[in-house]
C-alpha cells in the first residue's frame, strides 16, 4: 500500500507552520514534506519530528526568492554561486532533519538568454548538486511543473525532465512525479508513471481541476493508487495540494491508507 506524507506547505495553513506536525500526526500520516525549511532553526523542526514520530520525506533546495516570483535558479545563468550555496544549505538541514529526498525546481526559463546557454547551466547546476547530495547520502529528484501555474517554467514534461537527466548522468538522481502537474501537462497518467516508475522517487497529489484534495476532480485516485501499488512502488507519495475548506474536513480520501 502507498505511504502518503503530508504537505505542510499547503495543508493546515488555518494553524502556525510548526503547529502542522501534530496536525499531520495526528491525521494519521507518518510522515511529512514541506517547500523550504530554511525560515526555521533545524533545531526546532527536527524536535517537531521527533515529538510527533515523523519521518522528514522531502524538502526542496533553495529556489531564489519566491516573494518575488522566483522558483528555482538551477536555470539562471550567473546564479551558479548561489546554487551552489544553497546545496550546502539543503545538505545541513536534511542531516539535522533525516530527509528522505531532496528536490530541485529548475526555475522559470529566463528571456533573452540563448537556449543552449540556458540548458548548458541547469545540466552543469544539476550535476553538482548530485554529486554533492550523493556524496551526503541523499538521493535527489527533480521536478516538472505545469506551465499555467507557473507560467515559463523550465521543465514541464516528463520526456523532457526525463532527458535532462539523462544528461547529467547521476546513478542517484531521480525523476519526482507530480501527478497533477502532469495530467494538466501530458495526462495518460497510469501508462506514463508504469513506464518510467524505476525513475521516479518521489510522487505527488492533487486533483484537477482546482488542485484540490483527492475525490473534487477528473483523476481517478483509488484506481491510481492501486495501479502505483501493483508497480512495485515502495516510495512516499505527498498529499500537496489545496484544501477546498479546511484540511481536516477534506481528509476522507485518506482514510482507507492510514498506517
Amino acid at each position: 500500500m502507498p505511504k502518503f506524507c503530508a504537505n505542510l506547505t499547503m495543508l493546515w495553513n488555518e494553524v502556525d507552520f510548526l503547529d502542522r506536525f501534530a496536525k499531520a500526526a495526528d491525521a494519521g500520516f507518518t510522515g511529512v514534506e514541506y517547500l523550504f525549511p530554511y525560515p526555521y532553526e533545524k533545531e526546532a523542526l527536527a524536535e517537531r519530528l521527533r515529538k510527533h514520530g515523523l519521518t522528514q520525506v522531502l524538502h526542496n533546495l533553495p529556489a531564489g526568492d519566491w516573494a518575488k516570483g522566483e522558483r528555482g535558479i538551477a536555470c539562471l545563468p550567473g546564479r551558479e554561486g548561489e546554487f551552489q550555496d544553497g546545496v550546502g544549505q539543503a545538505i545541513a538541514y536534511a542531516k539535522a532533519l533525516g530527509t528522505k529526498a531532496i528536490n530541485c525546481l529548475a526555475g522559470i526559463t529566463p528571456k533573452d538568454v540563448p537556449a543552449e546557454t540556458v540548458h548548458e547551466t541547469l545540466v552543469k547546476n544539476l550535476k553538482f548538486a548530485a554529486a554533492e547530495l550523493k556524496k551526503a547520502g541523499f538521493p535527489f529528484v527533480v521536478e516538472a511543473i505545469n506551465t499555467r501555474d507557473i507560467p515559463g517554467f523550465h521543465l514541464t514534461n516528463t520526456r523532457q525532465t526525463l532527458a535532462v537527466l539523462d544528461e547529467v548522468g547521476a546513478d542517484d538522481a531521480f525523476f519526482q512525479y507530480d501527478i497533477y502537474h502532469m495530467q494538466v501537462m501530458e495526462g495518460d497518467l497510469t501508462p506514463t508513471l508504469r513506464a518510467n516508475i524505476a525513475r521516479i522517487r518521489h510522487i505527488q497529489l492533487a486533483d484537477n481541476p482546482g488542485r484540490n484534495e483527492p475525490g473534487t476532480g477528473e483523476i481517478s485516485y483509488p484506481f491510481l493508487f492501486e495501479a502505483i501499488d501493483a508497480m512495485g512502488y515502495d516510495g512516499w507519495i505527498g498529499a500537496e495540494y489545496k484544501p477546498r475548506t479546511i484540511t481536516d474536513e477534506g481528509l476522507g480520501w485518506f482514510a482507507p491508507y492510514k498506517g
